[in-house]
């Protein structure tokens, strides 16, 4: 045992201690029991060939077992984790932390040590396994998700993408992952993604990341949301032309998106749109055409105020909807839901609605929107109207007592029902009193 508290490997072993690759060419040999969690973590650290520790690693047991042992925990509940930095064990680190997040029953890491390994790795180690560099960045946006903050990826996946690839011009898996929808878009964290949309991609190395052409039309497509959002217009127009104009065998559903957000973009930026590209597949254009985009895009520059009324009148629509289903909401939550960014215009839009009572509302200075029901007011007309109302139907009653009063009919049922041995249901055949107590029933009637 060693200061670490981890198995010292025996004597007639040393020599796998510091050659994994010897060691790991006579794994396939051994069977599963022969490796343990101890094992692993004593080469990781004992290892001065980081090329060799990776062939070691991927070799050391099969597949399903390999990766219950990186996620399972040393003897003693000691987390291997707190064995190793990212500095000295950039490899070993990457491996356990990619297995943990993707194994059902393992333990999870805490976040101090993915952010710490995201922050401090050493790039040119870690790119020797981008399988796993993969593994990590999507095992850190899923950790997220069930921790139910998916803010929390977004610090160590900036860290992660900023550092792993030789240059931010070089096309990672992780690019289509950070931006995207599940973290820096769904989060409405846009700027976040600014120092890494600002570097145009140039460089595909396959051997950098196992890419495939989604993940360049995933990236560029989302990057472009971001950016419109930030109304970064004519960056945001650059990435939709680039994902929906990528050379490909077949039309891509992302890239009819792309081709839809182009041209509100280009509407919004220059007030017409421009022609498309050469190497924009031809379906797309045919299959756009068919689409309300392209009916929008045709009438905007003739009738672009009408357009715009129609916008604002269905933002204060939409705001209306919101009272009849929340008592209290936030500016930006409005903003969200009827489709504005910028907080100040929410307010301005909030604020007009409720001086021309289209809403009754209450605005407080940390921006929080209290919805009431209206106050009920009457003015002296509408009083007059329901008394006369309520003085016709009185009348009415009155007259129709008096008449059934002097209903020979009507009385001679009602005489002929006393005789009967009872007031039950039987009293009238045509079922025209029901219950009713016994006694003398024309003296106890009384008529208004």
């Amino acid at each position: 045992m060693n200061q670490s508290g981890l198995p010292t490997p025996p004597p007639t072993s040393a020599t796998s201690a510091t050659n994994p690759a010897q060691s790991s060419s006579n794994a396939a040999g051994q069977s599963a029991s022969d490796v343990s969690l101890g094992s692993i973590v004593a080469t990781i650290t004992s290892a001065s060939s980081p090329s060799q520790l990776n062939q070691y690693l991927r070799s050391c047991a099969p597949k399903d077992v390999r990766e219950v042992l990186l996620a399972s925990i040393l003897p003693g509940s000691q987390d291997p984790l707190a064995l190793l930095n990212a500095r000295d064990h950039t490899l070993g680190m990457l491996y356990i932390l990619s297995a943990r997040l993707h194994t059902v029953a393992s333990d999870k890491p805490l976040w101090h040590h993915i952010e710490g390994f995201c922050r401090d790795f050493i790039p040119e180690h870690a790119r020797l396994a981008p399988d796993r560099v993969t593994l990590l960045a999507t095992g850190i946006r899923q950790f997220a998700e069930v921790e139910g903050n998916p803010k929390l990826a977004i610090v160590p996946l900036s860290d992660l993408l900023v550092k792993y690839p030789p240059t931010l011009s070089h096309l990672t898996t992780i690019h289509p992952i950070f931006p995207d929808g599940k973290v820096c878009v769904a989060t409405r964290h846009f700027t976040a993604a600014i120092p890494v949309l600002a570097h145009s991609i140039t460089t595909i190395d396959l051997s950098l990341s196992d890419l495939t052409y989604h993940d360049n039309l995933i990236y560029h497509y989302a990057g472009g949301i971001a950016l419109a959002a930030l109304k970064n217009w004519s960056a945001a127009e650059e990435l939709f032309e680039i994902c929906a104009s990528s050379p490909g065998t077949t039309a891509s559903a992302i890239q009819m998106e792309s081709l839809k957000k182009l041209a509100l973009v280009q509407l919004i930026y220059r007030g017409k749109t421009s022609p498309p590209s050469k190497y924009m597949h031809p379906i797309l254009m045919r299959l756009f055409k068919a689409t309300p985009y392209s009916s929008f895009m045709n009438a905007y520059p003739l009738q672009r105020d009408y357009l715009r009324t129609i916008v604002e009148n269905e933002q204060q629509l939409f705001a209306n909807k919101l009272t009849t289903t929340y008592l209290t909401l936030h500016l930006s939550d409005i903003g969200r839901e009827v489709g504005i960014s910028d907080e100040n215009e929410v307010k301005s839009l909030i604020l007009s609605m409720i001086e021309c009572s289209e809403i009754s509302a209450e605005l407080s200075a940390d921006g929080t929107v209290s919805f009431s029901d209206p106050p009920v007011k009457f003015e002296k007309a509408d009083v007059d109207r329901v008394l006369a109302q309520a003085q016709q139907q009185d009348a009415l009653l009155v007259r129709l007592e008096k008449e059934m009063e002097r209903n020979k009919e009507y009385l001679t049922k009602a005489f002929k029902s006393k005789d009967d041995a009872g007031w039950g249901p039987a009293m009238d055949e045509d079922g025209a009193f029901g219950d009713r107590p016994s006694g003398n029933w024309v003296e106890d009637m009384s008529f208004a």
